[in-house]
C-alpha cells in the first residue's frame, strides 16, 4: 500500500526550516528512531478536506503555529519505498510526498517542537540545507527546485 503524504520547504527570508525527527508512528505505537535532519512532512489522513488542508494541520501540528502561506505546490513528488523492516513497522510499502513551498509569516524565535516526532527545528541558511539533510532524494529535489 502507498502512504500518501504532503512536505513543505517552508522559508522565511533567506532561512529555510528543517526538523529532527526522532519517532515515528507504526502499527505498534510511536518507536523512537535516529535523529533524522528532513523538511516537515506528514501523511494525509482521511479527515483532511485535501492536500493543502493536510499540509496546513501538519506544519500546525509539527511546530505549533498556522502563520503559514502556501506559496506552490511543486510539480513532482518525492517518491521512494521504504526498507522491509519499516514496511513492516508502518504498515506501507512506499510513500508519494506532494511538495509545497511555504512561506512563514510570523516570528521565527516562535516556533518549537509541538509534536513527539519532532525534536528540534531549526533555520538554516540556503547554502546550509542540502548539507544538513538526511535523505539524499530529499537533498535532489531541493538542489532541483530552490538551488
Amino acid at each position: 500500500m502507498i502512504r500518501t503524504a504532503v512536505g513543505a520547504i517552508v522559508f522565511h527570508g533567506n532561512k529555510f526550516l528543517i526538523v529532527q525527527k526522532t519517532s515515528i508512528n507504526t502499527l505498534k505505537g510511536r518507536q523512537n528512531i535516529n535523529g533524522e535532519w528532513d523538511f516537515i512532512k506528514g501523511g494525509v489522513e482521511e479527515r483532511d478536506m485535501d492536500i493543502n488542508a493536510a499540509l496546513l494541520r501538519e506544519l500546525q501540528e509539527e511546530t505549533g503555529s498556522k502563520m503559514y502561506e502556501i506559496v506552490q505546490a511543486f510539480p513532482n513528488k518525492i517518491c521512494f519505498d521504504f526498507s522491509a523492516e519499516r514496511k513492516v513497522q508502518i504498515g506501507y510499502t512506499s510513500q508519494e510526498t506532494t511538495m509545497f513551498l511555504v512561506e512563514f509569516l510570523g516570528d521565527i524565535q516562535s516556533l518549537s517542537p509541538n509534536d513527539s516526532e519532532i525534536s528540534t527545528i531549526k533555520w538554516v541558511d540556503k547554502d546550509d540545507v542540502v548539507g544538513r539533510l538526511t535523505h539524499q532524494d530529499t537533498k535532489d529535489y531541493f538542489i532541483k527546485y530552490i538551488m
